[in-house]
């Protein structure tokens, strides 16, 4: 069936994982994509950052001051995006982004809360008590915004909320296995030269956000330059260029390339 005007946007948000580059390299820094499986309803197999939808449990999450900090000044769209994307990052990473006993839990332990976690037989604020662990939203940057507009021909219209973390001293990721099946460190030029290359699949809004993640040197300067920045909410449109169908988003809100050929956009 097809989207609808009166089709409600699905509250959604991404974690985009960073680390400096490894010792001993040319200091560039890295990012985290990984690859849905290929049987997942959206995006599959195509290389994303990790993310999700936001569940009712992630505002009571973000409302409860034992285990998540810094929180109570937010706009509570924001607070439970936070939790959310924190959440993707254990669900789908292994990465915790908070403080307390969670990063110390032995990795066995982790790894059965992380199986009931995505079994949907334990929640996130469970981990969360049982362990100690409180989730920090000074961890988790606002970056981006992005919906699709109510007519666009998706399955699926996810009203995302982007962030940046850095990768907590000592973290190792490791993909689900289910909805992420492997999962890669690169630079963000290196993975666009790969789509270019057809060696990887990309979503639109992942290319948009890689390329504009491509203009920053270090993680310091992209760190400073987004919060300074106000997110702007970016909803791209399909417009004719000389007959042709194009996609574009808005023009000065920090992203290099705002446009493509319609034709070229892998369609979920």
């Amino acid at each position: 069936m097809s989207p609808t005007a009166a089709d409600p946007a699905i509250a959604a948000a991404t974690v985009v994982l960073l680390r400096e580059g490894a010792a001993g390299g040319d200091g560039t820094w890295q990012l985290l994509l990984l690859e849905r499986h290929a049987a997942t309803a959206f995006a599959g197999g195509a290389m994303v950052f990790p993310g999700g939808r936001v569940d009712p449990g992630d505002a009571a999450v973000a409302a409860d001051p034992a285990l998540a900090e810094g929180f109570a000044l937010l706009d509570p769209t924001d607070a439970a995006a936070r939790v959310a994307a924190a959440r993707e990052a254990f669900e789908e990473a292994g990465v915790i982004l908070g403080h307390g006993a969670g990063g110390d839990t032995a990795a066995t332990e982790r790894a059965v809360w992380r199986a009931r976690i995505n079994a949907r037989t334990a929640t996130w604020a469970e981990f969360l008590r049982a362990t100690g662990t409180r989730l920090d939203a000074a961890l988790l940057l606002p970056f981006a915004h992005w919906v699709p507009p109510a007519a666009a021909p998706i399955a699926r219209r996810f009203d995302t909320l982007f962030y940046l973390a850095r990768l907590p001293a000592g973290a190792e990721v490791s993909p689900d296995g289910g909805e992420a099946v492997t999962a890669h460190w690169t630079t963000p030029a290196a993975a666009v030269a790969r789509a270019d290359a057809g060696e990887i699949g990309l979503v639109f809004p992942t290319r948009r956000n890689l390329e504009r993640l491509a203009q920053y040197l270090t993680l310091d300067a992209l760190w400073s330059a987004t919060a300074a920045r106000e997110v702007t909410r970016i909803q791209p449109a399909i417009v004719d260029r000389d007959g042709t169908p194009w996609i574009t988003i808005p023009e000065d809100c920090d992203y290099p390339v705002t446009a493509e050929p319609l034709a070229s956009l892998r369609r979920e």
